[in-house]
């Protein structure tokens, strides 16, 4: 009597759960080799997909197969249809040569084959390739599918982090903002932009928060487009890569988005302080710099002959320079450093004034900058017109001309976006009144708030207004670029204790002498400073 095996595959876990699909196949099964005296030796269930045969039972299935070969035992393999052997023809046909060499015949009873037969050899491939051309037919439908959901601006999988997957009445799916994930990756996006902290420092801050992200998701998560509003299409066959408007609500703005990506690629200059492990007792670490080598001091602890530590910033030994300070001496006159910045007691209506008289002046310089940014996307339009002129007269190679292409493209986006901000902030400045006052105010407790505060709240404070690194020459502290906010309160206090004519007459002399705003708008650079002022006093 011959022996048969019955293979019976289901392709998930949830049709062996709650299909009939392997009840029916063993019942066919088992019904044939009664009516054709066949004895059953084993029966093998499987629920993976027949793509490949490296599924769990049938290599189990193959190892026992290979023991049994020595007793040289013949048999028979038997499964419904030749799909549920396998749904890939090239591992197809080395699978049957390998059962063949191990003396045993693979057959599918609803699709019976006699291999002695030559012609039979077709057929096999026939139904070998159908379920084959079924698997990937499918997989295109699906793909071609989901290249149009993005293309209409649906996300499409798992929800990023700051949003959640939802769905509608009529069964559509969609993603919205998590409300308590959402103000965490806010507060992730405008930390990276202000400099203070490396990435992988912001992360950690995160997680300390209870925001927990691996590096490996926070990084992709960060350049992610989403976050924007964006959805990305990818490059498919003639078809470019294109980034097309979601469906979902944004996060973040898409300038924000951009000026991100230039702080992780280094396109855009930031204080970036060095990775370190913060000490609270040198939170100046990595914030200054030594006068004689301008490199930044690192710190080390050396043990007394009491048992205690002393703590110190040093240049680095390797470039020679041998500046060497006591900690506490520079902490306490950082602390002194700052109290510059504290407005005078019981003149905060009048800091408010003269800051919006400024600002309103330097908003008026700034009205011309929706026009320069126009100006320049029409150079780059020019510019990449040129290029495809050269290319239709054969001057430049095709991909020359793709390079080019891409290059503008992307320039475009990130001018656009940042037009798109601009308006944004020129339709939102009625509440500059509200947040000068509350800069003024926070600047005001800035002593308290910097002794009282632990390392990380005190770098903080000194990442909000230094936008440089500090050089320090033995003595006293230079400074670098500052927030325009605090830089513009130490000139008035500067000034308030020889000047008793009044506010008018202050202003007139300050106006012009406030720090310029470098490559950035002015407008928009003036607002970050105060709500630079404001989200460090709220965050503390």
């Amino acid at each position: 009597m011959r022996t048969a095996d019955l293979y019976i595959r289901v392709s998930t876990d949830e049709q062996a759960d709650k299909g009939y699909s392997q009840r029916d196949q063993n019942d066919h099964l088992q019904r044939y080799c009664e009516m054709n005296g066949i004895m059953v030796r084993k029966v093998i269930y499987e629920d993976h997909s027949a793509k490949t045969f490296n599924r769990p039972e049938w290599q189990k299935y193959l190892f026992e197969l290979r023991k049994l070969k020595s007793k040289g035992i013949p048999g028979l393999v038997l499964f419904t249809k030749w799909d549920r052997f396998s749904r890939n023809a090239a591992d197809a046909y080395q699978m049957i040569a390998m059962l063949r060499n191990l003396n045993i015949d693979p057959q599918a009873i609803e699709q019976p084959l006699n291999m002695e037969i030559p012609e039979s050899k077709i057929m096999l491939a026939f139904y070998l390739a159908t379920p084959e051309v079924e698997n990937d037919r499918r997989a295109l439908n699906v793909k071609h599918g989901m290249r149009r959901a993005r293309k209409e601006g649906r996300y499409m999988g798992v929800a990023p982090m700051g949003y959640s997957n939802k769905s509608r009445e009529d069964g559509s799916k969609y993603i919205a903002i998590n409300e308590e994930e959402a103000p965490f990756m806010r507060w992730i996006f405008e930390t990276i932009v202000e400099g203070v902290f490396v990435p992988d420092q912001i992360r950690k801050m995160a997680n300390a928060k209870g925001f927990k992200m691996s590096r490996n998701m926070f990084y992709r998560e960060i350049r992610n487009p989403v976050y924007c509003g964006k959805i990305v299409v990818k490059a498919y066959k003639d078809e470019e890569e294109q980034w097309v408007k979601g469906l979902h609500e944004p996060l973040i703005s898409e300038d924000l988005f951009y000026r991100v990506q230039d702080v992780l690629k280094g396109r855009t200059k930031v204080l970036r302080l060095q990775a370190v492990k913060i000490n609270e007792c040198l939170p100046l670490q990595g914030f200054i710099e030594c006068a004689t080598c301008e490199r930044a001091f690192t710190a080390s602890a050396s043990k007394g002959r009491k048992g205690g530590y002393y703590y110190y910033y040093h240049a680095q030994h390797i470039y020679g320079c041998g500046c060497r300070y006591r900690a506490d001496d520079l902490n306490k006159l950082m602390i002194q450093e700052l109290v510059k910045f504290i407005p005078k007691p019981g003149m905060a209506e009048l800091y408010k004034m003269i800051v919006i008289d400024v600002y309103k002046a330097f908003r008026g310089e700034a009205m011309d900058g929706p026009k320069k940014i126009l100006d320049e996307i029409a150079v780059v339009n020019e510019r990449m017109t040129s290029a495809r002129e050269l290319l239709f007269e054969e001057k430049i190679e095709p991909d020359d001309y793709a390079i080019v292409k891409k290059d503008c493209t992307e320039k475009i986006k990130r001018l656009e976006a940042t037009l798109s901000e601009m308006k944004v902030q020129k339709s939102n400045t009625a509440s500059i009144d509200n947040m000068v006052l509350k800069a003024v105010k926070a600047l005001s407790r800035l002593e308290s708030m910097y002794e009282d505060g632990n390392a990380i709240t005190k770098r903080t404070i000194l990442g909000s207004i230094y936008r440089q690194k500090l050089q320090f020459d033995g003595q006293n502290y230079r400074t670098g670029r500052i927030n325009e906010v605090a830089a513009l309160i130490y000139q008035i206090n500067s000034k308030l204790g020889g000047n008793k004519n009044g506010k008018e007459r202050l202003s007139n002399r300050l106006s012009r002498r406030v720090l310029r705003a470098g490559i950035e708008p002015a407008l928009r650079l003036r607002e970050q400073d105060f709500k630079s002022c404001v989200s460090t006093s709220s965050t503390i």
